[in-house]
């Protein structure tokens, strides 16, 4: 079977099943692991990488409004990998191409794959996928490998069940504000936090400085779809800049890798989120995470 990733936590979950040989194709955004860059890729961003995030948030708006799409594919490619089954998503357009252009350009290819619809707005619908991509595959590691993460999930918030709680505004962009959706709130949840402005198992959305300064959370994280921590610093400095009042601690996480992907590092994200919400097993759930430089308290 051949199989083409269009999403970075769909390319993660194939590498977890041990399906890295089936895998033939992966987007610009596939980073995890390692050897996925060394996969075909098969699309690019139309976003420079130097603009500042509200240039990029301008730039995605106008893009999807006239094309559907912040992204190219190589459609050449395509047809040159013969893929038996296309991973993407219908969930986010500012994620991955647009799933109407994929599955038009299915039709047309000489291998006429599947085209499957990865769209997890759960925590146990990221789960889900997972075992739907070991279904469609015949992979018999999907279920042992989601009771693992199940299990790991559960050891996490027996954890934090007698901790202290904290207010939290967790933001998916920073310039405009948006704040948390889909599986975010969720997680904050479990690792014990209370949100503020959030929209659990729907998408994130834009929020005014207003609303986040009235909401006062005593911690705020920042970890921005697409960006790692040292990108995210001049957006926290922006953040610090507007807010009227001082919340506990401000934290910067990378998006990029974790809690924007739903893919199995999110209970990795869990563990990033236990860490910043309860000092008392900070130093247990971060060292790793701060060694690396993918959480940084400002």
């Amino acid at each position: 079977m051949r199989i083409i990733s269009l999403l970075p936590s769909a390319t993660e979950i194939c590498f977890a099943l041990g399906l890295e040989n089936e895998l033939v194709g992966v987007t610009h955004e596939c980073d995890y692991p390692l050897a996925a860059l060394v996969k075909p890729q098969i699309t690019r961003s139309k976003a420079s990488e130097h603009l500042s995030s509200a240039e990029i948030d301008m730039l995605v708006r106008s893009q999807l409004d006239e094309t559907g799409s912040i992204y190219e594919l190589d459609l050449e490619a395509l047809e040159r990998l013969k893929p038996d089954i296309i991973l993407t998503q219908r969930l986010c357009t500012v994620c991955a191409v647009s799933y109407d252009f994929i599955e038009e350009q299915a039709v047309k290819l000489s291998t006429k794959p599947k085209v499957i619809n990865l769209e997890p707005r759960t925590l146990q619908e990221v789960f889900e996928s997972m075992l739907l991509v070991g279904k469609l595959t015949g992979n018999d590691s999907a279920e042992e490998h989601v009771s693992n993460l199940l299990q790991r999930v559960n050891e996490i918030s027996e954890q934090v069940e007698h901790l202290s709680k904290h207010s939290v505004l967790f933001l998916e962009w920073a310039d405009p504000p948006f704040a948390s959706g889909h599986w975010i709130p969720e997680l904050i949840e479990i690792a014990g936090g209370i949100n503020t402005l959030s929209f659990k198992h729907s998408p994130s959305r834009q929020i005014s400085w207003k609303e986040i300064n009235d909401a006062k959370a005593e911690i705020i994280i920042i970890a921005e779809c697409g960006f790692g921590v040292k990108r995210q610093i001049q957006d926290a400095e922006n953040l610090v800049r507007n807010l009227q009042y001082k919340p506990k601690e401000i934290w910067i996480a990378d998006g990029s890798q974790y809690f924007s992907r739903p893919g199995p590092r999110l209970v990795e994200s869990l563990e990033i989120l236990a860490g910043i919400l309860h000092p008392e097993i900070r130093e247990k759930m971060l060292m790793k995470f701060i060694e690396r430089i993918e959480v940084k308290q400002i």
